[in-house]
């Protein structure tokens, strides 16, 4: 494993056979076109391509999940390896899934390793939560510390507007949903699967919650204007997460 920590998958190319295939030429990290090509092909030059962008993938997704090791029920080399395997395989499908989406603003091995990484890390995560509760409960009244009198007075003032904000603009529903994401921390594949619902729900949910907070803590003067609009995020290429839906 200590391997996969130190490849680089800028490393990776891919080589086809002499068929005379068109997407059978070299496969390099800067000709994205051929990696596109030679996956949506037939032939040796798509086995080839395929074989290339499997072992990508088990070097991304084995980087994450040793860095992420101590979190797992078993940290074994062989436990590690089974995970490493599965998540480079769900993330290759993924990949080709979306492979029509790639229009080349990044290089197409950064590409296809954010679904080996955002793959690996999920399955680490569905692990570590597999024999923990997922409790969804409404907000607490928080008691923030801070140092000296006058920070826990403004602490305690924007922690109360923030709860009673959440208590006048949020549904039930979206209450807990924020609790179990924002304050528990529970992953949020790990709260789609125990829901029966998708990441893209959650992350609706999620964008519905953060935009009315916003809207009431300006109104109420905790927020400048300024403050509650967050900058655009340049465009790139189709990310590996589920575009979100609806609930």
């Amino acid at each position: 494993m200590t391997a996969v920590e130190r490849d680089d998958p800028s490393s990776v190319g891919v080589r086809s056979s002499s068929d005379g295939d068109s997407a059978g030429a070299r496969i390099g990290e800067a000709d994205t076109v051929d990696w596109v090509a030679a996956l949506g092909g037939t032939g040796p030059g798509q086995v080839s391509a395929l074989r290339e962008l499997h072992s990508l993938m088990i070097r991304a997704a084995g980087h994450q999940v040793w860095r992420m090791r101590a979190a797992l029920p078993d940290p074994s080399p062989g436990a590690v390896d089974v995970i490493v395997n599965q998540a480079a395989d769900e993330a290759m499908t993924a990949l080709l899934g979306k492979l029509h989406t790639f229009q080349g603003r990044s290089r197409f091995t950064t590409w296809a390793f954010k679904f080996a990484i955002l793959q690996a890390a999920t399955e680490v995560r569905r692990l570590q939560w597999q024999h923990r509760e997922v409790e969804l409960r409404d907000l607490e009244q928080p008691s923030p510390a801070h140092d000296g009198p006058e920070l826990s007075a403004e602490g305690t003032d924007l922690a109360g507007a923030v709860a009673q904000a959440m208590s006048r603009v949020l549904t039930p529903y979206q209450r807990r949903i924020a609790v179990a994401l924002l304050v528990d921390a529970v992953p949020i594949d790990v709260l789609a699967e125990r829901l029966g619902t998708s990441r893209g729900a959650l992350y609706k949910t999620l964008h519905d919650v953060r935009s009315r907070l916003r809207r009431e803590l300006t109104a109420k003067g905790y927020l400048l204007a300024s403050q509650a609009h967050s900058p655009r995020t340049p465009q790139t290429d189709h990310d590996p997460t589920p575009s979100a839906g609806t609930r």
